[in-house]
Order: C-alpha cells, then sequence, then structure tokens
C-alpha cells in the first residue's frame, strides 16, 4: 500500500553499525538510501553527536502501522532504551517514519497519538531534511513545502551549517 522515508540516528555505541544494521533488515523493501551525515545533538546538547540518514523504502502491503513497527523493532534490535525522564537523549538508533505515500502517489495525513503523519517536527529538522535531498531532491514534505526550501529558510539555514557530510561513512546493503 505504501511508501516511506525513514529517518535514521545514532549516537552512541557502534553509530554506523547500527544505522548499517537498520539497513540490511530493510533491504527487502529499501528502494535507496542517503549518504550518512554527522550531526550535533538536537534537542538536549548533552549528549554525542549523530550520524544521520534517511531510507527510501516501498512496500505495497505495508500500512503507516507496519513501518511504524518496523522501526520499532530496528530500535529494540539495536538495543535501544528509551529514558522517559529524556525526550530527546542518547539513543543506539532512532528510525522515525517521516512521511508514508498511498500506492496512488498521495500523502498519508494523520494525527494519531502514536504515528502523527507527516512527522509533527520533520520541518524543523535540518538532520532530518538534509539526507532527505540526497534521495528525493524535488521533494516535498507534506502540509510544509519542499524540502530545499525548508532547508534553507530560517531557523534551519543555520542547522544546516552545522551537519557534516561523511563520504567516508556508507550504508552498504546486501
Amino acid at each position: 500500500m505504501t511508501r516511506a522515508v525513514l529517518s535514521l540516528g545514532s549516537n552512541l555505541g557502534d553509530r554506523l553499525g547500527h544505522l548499517r544494521a537498520a539497513v540490511r533488515a530493510l533491504d527487502d523493501v529499501l528502494l535507496v538510501a542517503s549518504g550518512v551525515y554527522e550531526t550535533p545533538p538536537w534537542g538536549d546538547d548533552d549528549q554525542p553527536a549523530y550520524l544521520n540518514a534517511a531510507l527510501l523504502v516501498h512496500d505495497a502491503a505495508a500500512t503507516p502501522r507496519d513501518w511504524l513497527e518496523r522501526a520499532r523493532a530496528l530500535e529494540k534490535e539495536a538495543g535501544r532504551v528509551r529514558d522517559p525522564d529524556r525526550r530527546f537523549g542518547p539513543r543506539t538508533l532512532d528510525v522515525d517514519v517521516i512521511a508514508v505515500w498511498s500506492e496512488e502517489g498521495e500523502p498519508v495525513v494523520r494525527d494519531d497519538p502514536e504515528l502523527t503523519l507527516p512527522h509533527p517536527r520533520a520541518h524543523l529538522r535540518a538532520f532530518v531534511l538534509r539526507p532527505w535531498i540526497d534521495i528525493q531532491p524535488y521533494a516535498q514534505l507534506p502540509g510544509h513545502g519542499w524540502l530545499t526550501d525548508l532547508l534553507n529558510a530560517e531557523p534551519l539555514a543555520s542547522d544546516a551549517l552545522a551537519i557534516s557530510p561523511r563520504p567516508d561513512l556508507r550504508l552498504e546493503s546486501s
């Protein structure tokens, strides 16, 4: 039923290894993976830098809930522990469902406490938008506009300058 953009991030342990494991686990649905970017922490500065990437995935049978369940399973496999007292704290792996489209290409919009689509803060996160541009340079975030316009506008323009491409780090899949 759907195509989705997933955002990956890791700042604990083998950061690249966690991202690569997620890519391998999604190999059956993976269309394309972005480059890897090193980014400062967002929301809580007292933690290590992140490695971030974006994936475009497709599964004709998947629902938005299926993408969320896959994301949670990947996080669990990487040993992610959620700290209820530290919402934006460090993590072995964070996988967010950013946007989902139907087979007809229509964006899925939903306001659900467990899965809001598109992701309610994606338009505020350069670490999501910059890798996404790698895989869909002419994409729009449903309800917010062109990715490049969002990334180049304040307040994200200054955040985008703090993102470092890491061409030495690759997300190989099988």
